[in-house]
């Protein structure tokens, strides 16, 4: 037997061990994937966002997000990325761009622990926008669970609010992004009913990259050997956190993953404490379990809607 086909043969018997795990468990694990993923990501683009324009840093990130995709690209060519929505992709990836952009703004301002910790909000806004713009029911337990979820944002920025503007523009923007974000994982969730993960962020990677592009132009500097290396590490780590983080969301209900999502904010406080000696105060590991609490029962409360909900379809139907 050849190397070759003795690493073949342990990565079927890992796939299928795999596939064998309950489903729930197995989308727990991609979740977690995802976060460290997402964590490493982050620290990657912090280093690079430090010596190069924040706009230039995105647009890159996502360039090199294709690095990803050549190999399906090269064996089945252009139509294995064919989408049954492309406009709602446009749509999609240009709400997209406009958060990112600030956030990148923001990366290289911030720890990684609070950008983190803020970004735990994304449920809360995205419940907010599912009842704006899809005419969703918000009962009043979802709603003290939004409100838990404002209160840990207080916690985590208001000292910095109290220390002044300068100290909180990197928080603000961060604040300003995370319900853009949100908006665009709305599109996101509706776009996995009609394409597979890898053709969603596939075209996350090329339309960002082209929108952003412009921007990218106007702050451009000629990256070095070094940055272009990272530029392709986070390209890979940045897809195949999105891809984990959508199959995780596709296998199993919200309820059932989110509580895995606390681990990046473990693993963010772990590389910005490695990387950049940042030690995350008190308030930022309080305000996250706040708000990482009220995500958490929210998205326990929607899985709980639909589950009742399914239940008496029946005896309506009759």
């Amino acid at each position: 037997m050849t190397a070759s086909e003795a690493v073949a043969q342990a990565a079927g018997r890992t796939r299928a061990r795999f596939t064998g795990m309950p489903v729930v468990l197995r989308a727990m694990l991609w979740m977690s994937m995802g976060g460290f993923l997402f964590a490493a990501l982050n620290t990657v683009m912090r280093s690079v966002a430090l010596d190069m324009h924040p706009l230039q840093v995105q647009c890159l990130r996502y360039a090199f997000g294709l690095v990803v995709f050549l190999p399906l690209l090269l064996r089945d060519g252009p139509g294995a990325f064919r989408s049954a929505r492309p406009g709602l992709h446009v749509w999609r990836n240009a709400v997209h761009t406009a958060g990112n952009s600030l956030w990148f703004i923001a990366l290289p301002l911030v720890q990684l622990a609070e950008m983190t910790a803020i970004g735990f909000t994304g449920p809360i806004f995205m419940t907010l926008g599912a009842m704006l713009f899809f005419g969703e029911k918000v009962r009043w337990r979802r709603w003290a669970a939004i409100a838990a979820g404002f209160v840990g944002v207080l916690i985590v920025v208001l000292p910095k609010f109290q220390a002044g503007y300068s100290a909180s523009y990197g928080t603000i923007l961060l604040l300003l992004a995370s319900p853009v974000s949100a908006a665009s994982y709305l599109f996101a969730k509706t776009l996995t009913r009609y394409d597979r993960p890898e053709i969603i962020v596939a075209w996350q990677c090329v339309l960002v990259a082209l929108f952003a592009a412009p921007m990218a132009i106007v702050h451009w500097s000629t990256p070095s050997v070094l940055q272009i290396g990272l530029f392709v590490v986070a390209g890979v780590l940045g897809s195949c956190g999105h891809y984990a983080v959508t199959t995780a969301y596709k296998t199993a209900e919200v309820s059932a993953v989110q509580p895995m999502r606390f681990l990046e904010l473990i693993w963010a406080a772990l590389f910005g404490f490695i990387v950049f000696a940042d030690v995350p105060p008190v308030w930022t590991w309080l305000g996250a379990s706040v708000i990482f609490a009220s995500t958490w029962y929210i998205a326990h409360r929607e899985a709980t809607v639909r589950r009742q909900a399914a239940a008496s379809a029946p005896a309506s139907v009759s």
